[in-house]
């Protein structure tokens, strides 16, 4: 069996937690599947080589989709371009796993769910399988998106929504035979690397920034204004009470900026951790005090992890989470003050042994292993067809 790993990247630590993910649990399943990933400007050749991917070629360029045309080349030469290169077409590949994470929506460009829905039908006519991993949909409030989403999105074999108002979103755009269910994001399962010397940050708060809270991404654009200040008095917080704030560039050179300059504006600077395994990222926030996080998957690893966890916002991604692990009162607003920053750190570190907390934590790994159950057995239907 063949199975392309779709949306993940090397950049984005968490989309690359995500591919851990994935393998780990294909792993358990069945040691010969062949997995595939595709080309892209955060994927490059070395890091798909690394991890034992076979290539894929996609013959597509912006809204010039041939990956049909792959059906017509001869078996025995794509067989040839297989075991030669490791190269694989659309036509080799049995199903698709997309883990894009928020990939699709009002916004995000149109031609890329214009290129999925497409992709879904023709896999569709060949009983091929395109399973959405849990990730966040929508809203698909614009005609055209929705329409698109519609006619290609309800073909899928298995679309798993991250949150109810993905779900909710997914549900009042697509057929009403749709295959549409509700599972929590799947990292929660992934056990973080964590090396004898993680101990050094015990004492360390870190803080995660996330270059979309001061994009256009961000509808709440008070975030623009006062993003790099809160920055700053985090770490000026997590002084006062003693700790060591340390910026962690959780994905690539945006980030990096972010942290340069706030580590320019506190006195001595800030420590700025990159690190490259995503499974060592997940290890360092385990062993870290508490987190001031930006990036979803950082917020994912410190609430899965019992790891006082304060967040942000530029998506309602992050407010669905916060809400689901009982913990929304540490979701913080664009207007806080250095004060009640102190008062919410400490009450999150106060607080982390709550008992629903806990409970919670428990509930969305059970609901992870369902969700991989579900996988499995569209998974089996390819193995015994």
């Amino acid at each position: 069996m063949i199975i392309e790993i779709k949306g993940v990247q090397f950049v984005n630590k968490g989309a690359e937690l995500m591919l851990h993910a994935v393998l780990q649990q294909l792993e358990a399943y069945n040691k010969e599947v062949i997995f595939v990933l595709a080309p892209n400007g955060n994927s490059s050749y070395k890091d798909r080589m690394k991890v034992g991917s076979y290539q894929k070629f996609s013959f597509r360029k912006k809204s010039y989709d041939l990956n049909g045309l792959t059906y017509f080349i001869p078996k025995a030469i794509r067989n040839w371009l297989k075991s030669t290169f490791g190269i694989v077409t659309e036509a080799d590949i049995d199903v698709i796993l997309d883990a894009s994470g928020f990939s699709y929506g009002d916004q995000w460009p149109l031609i890329t769910i214009k290129n999925t829905s497409k992709e879904i039908v023709r896999l569709k006519q060949k009983n091929k399988k395109y399973i959405f991993l849990p990730q966040a949909l929508g809203p698909f409030n614009k005609d055209i998106y929705s329409e698109v989403v519609r006619k290609g999105f309800s073909e899928a074999s298995l679309i798993c929504a991250r949150e109810q108002a993905s779900f909710e979103n997914m549900t009042h755009s697509v057929s009403s035979n749709a295959n549409v269910k509700l599972y929590p994001d799947f990292t929660n399962l992934v056990k973080g690397t964590v090396d004898h010397d993680y101990t050094y940050y015990s004492d360390k708060v870190l803080l995660i920034p996330n270059c979309n809270m001061i994009s256009t991404r961000n509808n709440n654009s008070q975030w623009k204004d006062t993003y790099i200040e809160f920055l700053k008095n985090s770490a000026l917080v997590v002084r006062e009470l003693g700790f060591t704030p340390v910026l962690l560039n959780h994905e690539g050179d945006a980030d990096g900026d972010i942290c340069t300059q706030v580590s320019e504006l506190l006195e001595g600077g800030l420590e700025i951790i990159k690190e490259a395994d995503p499974l060592k990222v997940k290890g360092i926030i385990s062993s870290s005090k508490a987190i001031i996080c930006s990036r979803f998957h950082g917020c994912v690893s410190g609430l899965t992890q019992s790891v006082p966890c304060l967040g942000t916002s530029w998506s309602h991604k992050y407010e669905k989470l916060f809400e689901e692990y009982a913990r929304a009162e540490y979701l913080l607003s664009p207007k806080i003050q250095k004060d009640e920053i102190k008062s919410k750190l400490l009450a999150s570190i106060e607080t982390i042994d709550d008992e629903l907390y806990v409970k919670n934590i428990i509930k969305y790994k059970h609901e992870s292993e369902l969700m991989w159950q579900d996988v499995f057995s569209i998974l089996d239907e390819v193995n015994n067809g």
